[in-house]
């Protein structure tokens, strides 16, 4: 009994100590800004996207949703749930995972009053405001002013500018169907913004599903009128600030993915702004690298006279040796064109894959040399010089052919069947696993079957640029990185830096496998008329290294190239806007089938020598 009452009156202490703090203000807070690699302001963007409604404009249904998902006890719980809210403190303390639990007022309070930090101290001050508010506001303010602070992703606060954002409608206007999607972004909208990914679609359905299965389970929902709405209301695609035009939205792009990798942010945070990032980004280089794609696009394409030259893409990365990313090229225009082709995997990379082919090779492969090869049976002779005949062609089981080929010459003629072969007897596992030490994602890499020495997998230009790196010097790379610092309210955020170096293969083999890459570099640039004033510049003293690559399906065209001590990869393909496959990259820039795979050579060289 003395030990209830003790609790009690401790409890009463401590509710009147805590006080309903001012609202925090979100209608005055800064823009976050980004600056260059030379400390000028490349953008600043967040301003508060947020039109505060009354529940006399929003519809039922929209608050049925809301209720169904988030807290099914609204109306009759006292603003907290005690075993939700201590299961969140544990979790905190000792260092799991974030919980959930909390009531909408909770929530509320978390939008208006409080920080968005994850600590006992805040779930603490939440639980007992929240008690306070239940108290002194009424279920509907509390749930009108939970409804206009809502984050629901695409920069939108509140349910009207959601409404805005998704359907181009004012919330009056929503109907049960469209309220179930912006209820279901309230768990999170990263994850559930169906024009995320196809993931992010998967869930968007699922939980759209149950949250109106849920309704016709509280009674808010007839099964009736459940029954009418079984198609998914697909919102329309996320629209960008015009101050993200060109380029800039793709930097962003590159920049958010690695504050969120790196800090734990997520994109609510970055849209609450105040914050300061330093990028890594060269300005000079990023406006070479544009008007280098456009220059050769409107002196070789011609999409209203060629069939063929239209739905051309172009994507292009430039990454130092210890892993900033100076430059990209994301599309025309990230207003427009949302997808950045810089940095979003899914473009066969072709036979540019052959280098972590012939790297593994020389790294695993017991004797084996530049100067080993195949016999006419498809042994491999590790001691050379031999003279017997070579495998030659476009892919694997082409004619075996007279001339002798090394291992060396296979890469500066890009023989298919050698590397198929080659594959097949280092052993496909060490191969992707040196491409994985060197820098590609393991998620962008093919299945392991004969045609993956070929290159049918699909890395993005920025993870290409980066693990050609390796190459060039001695083996080791590290990381790409886009942030060197970032602060908000002066203090420093934490998880920046340079990333540490490490080991990708033997020094040795890089030397080789780079040595070998300046050879095919000029073997491609020989092959191009449009090179000979290029073959005259003072750039290419620095030329270390240069791959060309192109799939078997000429589903895409690569160059990867190094001078001046940045490797760029410039990779071209075909892609009509809303559908998911490549198209065929034959005959693009003219009637000749090949000619497509010279135009990221030609870029490459444009951007290198500004011309």
């Amino acid at each position: 009994m003395l030990g209830l009452v003790a609790l009690a009156g401790l409890f009463a202490a401590v509710y009147a100590s805590v006080d309903i703090p001012d609202e925090n203000d979100e209608a005055r807070r800064q823009g976050t800004v980004y600056y260059w690699a030379d400390g000028s302001q490349l953008v600043s963007v967040g301003a508060v996207n947020r039109q505060n409604v009354t529940l006399a404009d929003i519809p039922d249904p929209v608050e049925n949703a809301v209720i169904a998902a988030e807290n099914e006890t609204f109306y009759s719980d006292p603003g907290v749930s005690a075993t939700g809210i201590a299961r969140a403190a544990v979790s905190i303390v000792t260092g799991g995972e974030t919980q959930g639990g909390s009531t909408i007022t909770q929530q509320y309070v978390k939008n208006t009053y409080l920080s968005q930090e994850q600590s006992a101290t805040r779930k603490f001050k939440e639980f007992f405001i929240s008690l306070k508010l239940n108290n002194k506001q009424s279920k509907k303010e509390i749930l009108q002013g939970y409804l206009n602070t809502s984050w629901f992703g695409r920069g939108a606060y509140g349910i009207q500018a959601a409404a805005n954002a998704y359907y181009g409608i004012p919330a009056k206007d929503l109907d049960p169907s469209q309220a179930a999607l912006l209820a279901s972004l309230l768990k999170g909208a990263e994850q559930y913004d169906p024009a995320g990914s196809k993931a992010n679609h998967e869930r968007a359905v699922d939980r759209w599903e149950w949250i109106l299965d849920r309704q016709v389970e509280t009674g808010t929902m007839t099964k009736a009128e459940r029954a009418a709405y079984r198609k998914f209301p697909e919102p329309k695609p996320a629209a960008k600030p015009t101050s993200l035009g060109g380029q800039t939205g793709y930097l962003v792009d590159i920049a958010n993915k690695y504050i969120k990798k790196r800090s734990g942010l997520t994109d609510k945070d970055l849209f609450r702004g105040g914050y300061r990032v330093h990028t890594t980004f060269d300005k000079a280089r990023v406006g070479q690298l544009e008007r280098a794609v456009r220059s050769v696009r409107e002196r070789d394409l011609d999409p209203e006279k060629r069939p063929e030259d239209k739905y051309v893409e172009v994507g292009a990365a430039s990454v130092r040796s210890d892993g900033a990313v100076v430059a990209v090229y994301g599309g025309a225009d990230a207003v427009t064109h949302f997808a950045n082709n810089a940095d979003t995997a899914g473009v066969p990379v072709g036979s540019a894959f052959k280098p972590f082919v012939l790297a593994a090779a020389l790294q695993h492969g017991d004797g084996i040399t530049l100067d080993s090869g195949y016999d006419s049976g498809g042994r491999l002779i590790k001691d050379g010089p031999y003279a017997p005949p070579a495998p030659s062609g476009s892919g694997p089981g082409q004619a075996m052919v007279t001339a002798p080929t090394s291992l060396r010459d296979a890469l500066i003629k890009s023989s298919n069947a050698t590397f198929v072969l080659l594959g097949k007897d280092i052993g496909l596992k060490k191969v992707k696993e040196l491409a994985v030490s060197a820098g590609l994602h393991e998620e962008s890499l093919a299945r392991l079957d004969k045609s993956f020495p070929l290159g049918t997998s699909t890395p993005s230009a920025v993870r290409m640029a980066d693990a050609y790196t390796a190459f060039s010097n001695d083996g080791m790379r590290a990381d790409p990185y886009s942030v060197t610092r970032m602060t908000r309210d002066g203090e420093a955020v934490e998880g920046f830096g340079k990333p540490e170096p490490r080991r990708a293969m033997d020094a040795s083999v890089a030397n080789d496998v780079n040595n070998t890459l300046g050879m095919v570099a000029w073997t491609r640039l020989g092959r191009d008329g449009k090179f000979n004033t290029f073959a005259r510049t003072a750039a290419t003293d620095d030329l270390a290294a240069g791959a060309t690559g192109k799939d078997d399906r000429m589903k895409s065209a690569w160059f990867i190239g190094r001078t001046e001590g940045l490797t760029t990869a410039v990779t071209m393909f075909r892609n009509k806007p809303g559908t998911p496959q490549l198209l065929g990259m034959q005959g693009v820039g003219g009637p000749d089938s090949e000619r497509g795979n010279v135009f990221p050579l030609r870029i490459w060289n444009a951007y290198v020598t500004g011309k």
